[in-house]
């Protein structure tokens, strides 16, 4: 048996998120009990315009993998990437079963069928209502609604210990669409016979009020399709499979076609017919198709909706795209919210369709949108149905999390948790109680090869993109005196065909030459020395005039 580096009570779940705390996305969390772990969820997070060349996160799986067969499995609570992204990456780390109900097999599936070892995971399929037993915990899906189809809460239980919901994400709407309702009797039934914790969504906790329901976005859809006689180009998450229903009907009011641009999109479409949605739904168009048809008989569908440089949507507004040319008269719907870090990406993409006199709509402008996540009301709903002993609080950053624990305590929670990544709590009908921290972190996929996110790679691509990068090349003599004078390339700071920028090359490379001369000619002949004095003449001379701290590096050829 792998030892965890504490001691286990046996009368305790052990709770120990490895991600989704403190940072929207790569949420993973294990469970243990008596030497036994089972993990729930193993998804991927996005990175954001800081750390340039990176697209996407990882939780750091270092614990888990230290457990070893002692972790019996993956249970996945629904398909999204941030709940099943990093599965591809990290399982050849953890090599256990994963388990999960046919929509979600199905994404999982798509994904493992683009890496080589992907027939190795024995991925088993879970009933909808159905129950894993793995060791001491029994696993009981409940049916939540949300924003893809067969999203599910995690009822795990111990004997003799008690009962953890964890509830993946989850909203309340009685109109989905497609997709569950939120089981409310279930719900009622298990915090009647006791809930010991719930582990629970904070992403709208800050957000008064209800989330809204599908069956509105469709209504409005339904009316704005009605005022337009050109193209239309429409662009939502591509896992909304009630979406795609939505804008289907709406179309169909229209008398309209849809055309599905992009391949998430495309892949999205075959796994929610391969699991029995939208069965009344006829075969999407494809832009070739489309082209046969006039402008105004036709909704695009797009990738795209977060501003991704190489989704759809970026590529039409760039006139880059090879199926579709919007133009002056066409109108854009955002049928999205914008996660946090993407506001910029998408404001790029707006004003590249105003530019071109194409409209735009987004949710601010109209409900075509709305969240997959509990509002405030939500929350208070949940817990007056499960009446928990201990609610802690996760996926989602600090602020949300905050919130969250404040309206648990205040709906009769007796303890509150806001877990960061790497605590171990002790789950006990004593309360919650932190007795540890594992290591944790986040990881990031680096072209082909997964690093840290602090990997000096990462760190210096962050430092070149606000300060530049100067490289200085110095060939001298045995003695240390200039042969040639230093040659200084200056990346993201001097324009070489610039002529006041060439006065400050002028001005570096004198300066740099009369720091050589004036050396003691004892140092000169230390390679070191030389290479640090040049550096630092160069980089301060950046620093004085442009106030940058360029990275800066030395090439000393001496002969």
């Amino acid at each position: 048996m792998a030892h965890p580096g504490f001691k286990m009570n046996p009368d305790a779940i052990y709770f120990v998120p490895l991600g989704g705390c403190g940072i929207f996305g790569a949420n993973m969390t294990l469970y243990g009990h008596k030497g036994k772990w089972i993990m729930a969820d193993c998804g991927m997070g996005f990175a954001d315009d800081t750390m340039p060349g990176i697209d996407i996160l990882l939780p750091d799986p270092a614990f888990a993998e230290s457990l070893k067969d002692d972790l019996l499995g993956i249970v996945l609570t629904h398909a999204h990437e941030d709940h099943i992204g990093a599965i591809t990456s990290l399982w050849p780390r953890l090599k256990v079963p994963l388990y999960a109900t046919k929509f979600t097999a199905e994404r999982i599936r798509q994904s493992l069928s683009e890496v080589s070892w992907g027939n190795q995971p024995q991925l088993n399929e879970v009933l909808a209502k159905g129950a894993v037993h793995l060791g001491p915990f029994g696993i009981q899906y409940i049916r939540m609604a949300h924003s893809i189809p067969e999203a599910n809460a995690l009822a795990i239980t111990v004997k003799d210990v008690g009962t953890i919901l964890h509830t993946g994400d989850w909203k309340i709407d009685r109109d989905p669409v497609a997709g569950n309702v939120t089981d409310e009797n279930e719900l009622k039934a298990l915090g009647d016979a006791g809930v010991l914790a719930v582990v629970g969504d904070s992403t709208n906790a800050m957000v008064p009020g209800h989330s809204g329901s599908e069956l509105t976005v469709q209504k409005n859809l339904i009316e704005i399709f009605g005022e337009f006689k050109n193209r239309i180009a429409i662009s939502c998450f591509a896992t909304n499979v009630a979406r795609l229903q939505s804008i289907y009907e709406a179309a169909r009011r229209s008398n309209r076609h849809v055309c599905l641009i992009g391949r998430s999109l495309w892949n999205i479409d075959e796994a929610a017919r391969r699991s029995g949605y939208l069965k009344d739904v006829p075969p999407f168009l494809d832009d070739e198709q489309a082209d046969t048809l006039p402008p105004g008989n036709v909704i695009y569908v797009c990738t795209g909706s977060q501003g991704e440089p190489r989704a759809a949507l970026s590529r039409i507004s760039n006139d880059d795209h090879p199926g579709l040319r919007l133009h002056e008269g066409d109108v854009v719907i955002f049928s999205s919210r914008a996660i946090p870090g993407n506001e910029r990406a998408i404001d790029r993409i707006k004003n590249r369709f105003l530019a071109k006199g194409v409209s735009v709509i987004t949710d601010r402008d109209a409900p075509v949108h709305v969240s997959g996540h509990p509002y405030r009301e939500e929350l208070k709903q949940i817990y007056g149905w499960l009446k928990p002993k201990i609610a802690i609080a996760v996926h989602g950053e600090h602020m949300q999390q905050e919130k969250h624990a404040l309206l648990a305590k205040d709906c009769g929670a007796e303890q509150t948790v806001i877990p960061s990544n790497g605590q171990v709590f002790a789950l006990s009908k004593s309360g919650a109680e932190e007795v540890a921290q594992v290591k944790s972190g986040i990881l990031a996929i680096e072209g082909r090869r997964i690093v840290a996110i602090d990997h000096e790679a990462i760190l210096m691509r962050r430092r070149i993109m606000y300060n530049g990068s100067v490289v200085v090349t110095v060939v001298v003599d045995d003695s240390g005196a200039l042969i040639a004078d230093p040659k200084v390339t200056a990346m993201g700071l001097l324009d070489d065909t610039g002529e006041l920028d060439m006065e400050y090359m002028q001005d570096v490379v004198k300066e740099i030459a009369l720091k050589i001369k004036n050396m003691p000619k004892n140092q000169r002949g230390d390679d070191e020395a030389l290479s640090e004095l040049v550096r630092i003449t160069a980089r301060r001379f950046f620093n004085e005039r442009f106030d940058r701290k360029p990275q800066t590096r030395v090439h000393l050829v001496r002969v």
